[in-house]
């Protein structure tokens, strides 16, 4: 087990590689300009020629900095997006948690306490005010994650996420709850601080955000958390809107079209104003998905 666990890991790295490259692309043509396209065939060595430049660059050490906070969030960081990957039932010989709702969620909110860290850690008025806007919108956008997939815990009863599949063997849950699927994806693209919302990080006003103050392999790693998480977001999300079995093709095609989305709105999309982000949370999206918990548990009820 722990041998797959390593292998899904390596995976899920060289996945996070081309992701970056996926990326590039995508906006290379959204803004009608060339990609990267110089190193190997079609810029497919560019990603490892990145990491390399990268890790080789210079570390720099703020003097004012709390030295083991700063150098060891972006490892938390990275650690607890890798951890994630266990909750997608693989069928491998891979753990398939009977709670794996409830352990996604745990460990979704356990990626507060690096982004915190980070920048408190590095001891610039910049990266603190990065941090807490951060932290304050991945709070207010976990709860409405949390109550969309409490509804659709009511509506297969189980919290383990295979049953997701079982349950959309004939139809997906994005025909029919449609609505509830869109507020799952803005609220997954606040939740990782995604263009639009990516507040955390608003070049304009905070130069780069809690990750001012980092260089070299520390801002390679919160770098290499960030695409994790939209590529785990985006397995989730297809899991559960989108149905299939893990380990097949066609999985794997509507995860990267997903992960594709997640990279079109970053194109296409301004930024909001910070307090417009933390309305859409509170006013919009939370009774939103209150109204169709409610409406769920009413389901329940009236089939029994």
């Amino acid at each position: 087990m722990i041998l797959s666990y390593l292998m899904l890991i390596v995976c899920v790295l060289v996945g996070v590689a081309f992701i970056t490259l996926l990326e590039r692309k995508i906006l290379g043509y959204i803004q009608i300009r060339k990609g990267p396209n110089k190193l190997g065939v079609m810029g497919l060595f560019q990603p490892f020629s990145d990491a390399v430049k990268l890790f080789v660059k210079e570390q720099t050490l703020p003097v004012m900095s709390n030295f083991w906070p700063y150098y060891l969030s972006p490892v938390f960081g990275l650690f607890v997006s890798l951890v994630l990957w266990m909750v997608i039932p693989y069928e491998l010989g891979l753990l398939n948690l009977e709670m794996g709702v409830l352990f996604f969620l745990c460990c979704l909110s356990l990626g507060v306490y690096p982004l915190m860290s980070a920048g408190w850690s590095s001891n610039c008025k910049y990266s603190l005010l990065g941090s807490l806007r951060g932290v304050a919108q991945t709070i207010s956008y976990e709860v409405s994650l949390a109550l969309i997939l409490l509804s659709y815990i009511f509506l297969i009863g189980s919290f383990n996420f295979i049953e997701f599949s079982v349950y959309q063997e004939y139809i997906w849950f994005f025909w029919l709850t449609f609505p509830l699927s869109m507020v799952w994806f803005s609220s997954c693209l606040a939740e990782m601080n995604r263009t639009p919302f990516d507040f955390a990080e608003g070049e304009s006003e905070l130069v780069s955000g809690f990750n001012t103050e980092y260089s070299s392999g520390g801002f390679v790693l919160i770098f290499m958390a960030e695409y994790a998480s939209i590529l785990f977001m985006s397995g989730v999300s297809t899991l559960l809107f989108l149905g299939g079995v893990v380990t097949s093709f066609w999985f794997c095609l509507k995860l990267v079209m997903v992960s594709f989305a997640f990279i079109w709105v970053r194109g296409t999309l301004p930024r909001l104003r910070y307090d417009k982000l933390m309305y859409l949370a509170w006013k919009s999206f939370l009774p939103v998905s209150l109204n169709y918990l409610v409406f769920f548990m009413g389901l329940k009820v009236f089939l029994y």
